[in-house]
């Protein structure tokens, strides 16, 4: 009966079916306390329970279920102590599974359990201040094959027993220590988390057979050549993070032997040198994260054999040259695209408007120039909701115990680390480059855009009327570009709008009024002298511009001031540009030049004479 949308409550009178042997509600809507009665059911071997909305003290009773073999109470709203006697007659018991409750263990350090679990299940318990990895588990170690206790607070060393286990997950602790192996055993380590905590020293050899591998957010140091290419063999392993580390020197060129990678994340390191053409080995890649390091060179050629790419982060490097032109006719289920603070530059090619299923879109904080090509309207993922539902990344990665694909996003006048609701987010962020030329209006037809960033760049003309219908549009940012004339009325009616900023352009009139315009701060349209109305202090005396309180003689007396500046330009202009004409006339035609300067030399001789001819007569009388 489990997956059934079931609600209420558990009856008391459960104790009664004696010779129940499985009861399975789980991931239903049951509330209220798990009834003390339960302890009666003597038959029972497997008790479901997880997925509910259960509250209150998990009863001591439970401890009375002698057959019980498979107990699993996850997910629930559970609290109080859990101490031996829960668990005193469970001589059966085999899985324990009771995460993500509010529980908390309370048994004496030299306890004994009586069962022998394969499976143990407490994350997010309580296990007490300063706990280390439980002693009674080494107890266990010769069955247990899985173990989750992440989030509990325990510190210390690992012990060399717990590399046996096929699965483990002991990640948002406070263990420390070098991991000097992983056991190459058959059939171990199959899943491995230690994420989140303090760990040092090099990374260690892992099994060829292991799936699964997180060390990231510890203090791993030095380089990957080790790790990554020293065995001989070649690795089924399908999810790598490295990631958030201090892992230095360059990317080795040995990705050959990775060929199963579905998740790569090495950023947040020390990394340096160019990606290495082994990358192309990696077809099955969907996820690769090489964000936050020193990485220098082009995006290679040779990544476009990973066609079934779904994510791609390379931001916070020295990356240069352009975006690659391959990437949209290559990489075709591209949804994320991030390339942010780098070194590229040239334009953005038409052949990215191939990315239908783009979604996001960050080109930010680079030198690239040109202009925005027009058939960006050609992302289909941002024009129509039903692409937002399917998210192939995350379908391929469900066997990832509690992982969820995550990327760092840049909106709303901040950065933003977006993980559950990475499916919904749509941005395009184009600040801070070189971009130029008009905002093409083909841009207003992604109605399912929730952020647009142009800022920092040489944008000009008009914004475009049919702004209002991107209705879906959260954030919007246009500030330090040259974009002039009136800010579009259909700005009233885009009511999801919550970040705005136009400051520092040459925007006019009357600033679009409207509840959601009115909530925005003045300093989302500073820079902008003709721009009047609220929030703005300047008031609008017409339509066309602000009142800026001055005098009418001011006025007239600035607009007599630019008339007379206006009138020595133009004459100015008319007499160089007919001098350059008659000048270039004479140079050019030799029958013009010798009749021009016949007419000097003539006009000279008779101006001469006349003079001449004054001067004596003058000299004449005097005597």
């Amino acid at each position: 009966m489990s997956d059934n949308e079931l609600y209420g409550n558990l009856t008391p009178q459960f104790g009664e079916f004696k010779s129940l042997k499985s009861i399975d509600l789980g991931f239903n809507n049951l509330s209220g306390a798990i009834p003390i009665s339960i302890g009666k059911l003597s038959s029972l071997e497997t008790l479901n329970l997880a997925g509910n909305k259960l509250t209150g003290n998990l009863p001591e009773s439970v401890g009375q279920l002698f057959n019980l073999k498979f107990l699993h109470i996850e997910d629930n709203k559970l609290e109080g102590f859990v101490s031996e006697i829960h668990f005193v007659n469970l001589t059966k018991l085999k899985h324990l599974s009771a995460s993500a409750s509010h529980l908390t263990l309370k048994v004496r350090p030299n306890w004994i359990p009586p069962f022998k679990l394969e499976l143990l299940e407490l994350r997010s318990w309580n296990l007490g201040e300063g706990a280390q990895i439980l002693t009674w588990l080494e107890t266990q170690k010769n069955t247990i094959q899985g173990l989750d206790l992440s989030g509990t607070g325990i510190s210390g060393n690992l012990p060399d027993w717990i590399w046996k286990l096929q699965f483990l997950n002991l990640s948002r602790n406070q263990l420390n220590g070098s991991i000097h192996f992983v056991s190459s055993d058959s059939g171990s380590a199959q899943s491995v988390d230690l994420s989140s905590n303090q760990f040092s020293g090099s990374l260690p050899q892992v099994p060829a057979n292991m799936l699964h591998l997180d060390f990231s957010n510890n203090s791993f140091s030095r380089g990957l050549s080790h790790f990554l290419c020293d065995v001989n063999e070649t690795y089924t392993m399908f999810f790598l993070h490295l990631g958030g580390n201090q892992l230095s020197g360059e990317i080795p060129n040995c990705w050959m032997k990775w060929p199963s990678l579905i998740y790569l994340n090495l950023g947040n390191n020390i990394l340096s040198g160019s990606i290495p053409n082994s990358i192309r080995f990696l077809e099955e890649l969907r996820s690769l994260n090489l964000y936050n390091n020193r990485i220098s060179g082009q995006i290679p050629f040779s990544m476009l054999d990973c066609t079934r790419l779904v994510k791609i982060d390379l931001a916070d490097n020295g990356l240069d040259g352009s975006v690659p032109t391959w990437m949209g006719t290559s990489l075709t289920n591209l949804r994320i695209l991030i390339l942010r603070s780098n070194n590229l530059s040239g334009e953005i090619s038409p052949n990215i408007c191939h990315l239908n299923f783009l979604q996001i879109l960050d080109l930010s904080d680079n030198n690239i120039f040109g202009t925005i090509p027009k058939c960006f309207n050609n992302f289909t993922a941002m024009t129509a909701e039903r692409f937002l539902v399917e998210y192939d990344n995350e379908q391929e990665l469900t066997e990832v115990p509690n992982f969820v694909e995550s990327a760092s996003i840049a909106t709303k006048g901040t950065e933003l680390q977006y993980n559950t609701i990475l499916r919904l987010v749509t941005n395009i962020d184009l600040s801070k480059n070189n971009l130029s030329g008009d905002i093409p209006r083909e841009l207003t037809s992604l109605v399912e855009l929730r952020s647009l960033n142009l800022s920092g760049n040489h944008f000009t003309g008009l914004i475009p009327a049919s702004i209002g219908d991107m209705k879906q549009l959260e954030s919007l940012d246009l500030s330090r570009n040259y974009l002039f004339g009136e800010m579009p009325n259909s700005f009233r009616v885009m009511s999801t709008l919550n970040y705005l900023n136009v400051s520092y352009n040459q925007l006019t009139g009357k600033i679009p009024e409207s509840t959601q315009i009115g909530g925005f701060n003045a300093s989302s349209f500073i820079g902008n002298d003709d721009l009047c109305g609220p929030p703005l202090t300047s008031s609008c005396s017409t339509s066309a511009g602000p009142n800026m309180n001055r005098e009418d003689n001011n006025h007239q007396s600035d607009d007599e001031h630019y008339k007379i500046e206006w009138f020595y330009v133009f004459v100015s202009l008319g007499y160089a540009v007919g001098l350059f004409v008659f000048c270039t006339t004479l140079v050019l035609n030799k029958a013009w030049r010798e009749t021009y300067f016949e007419f000097l030399e003539e006009t000279w001789n008779r101006v001469y004479v006349y003079f001449y001819i004054k001067w004596r007569k003058l000299t004449k009388s005097s005597d």
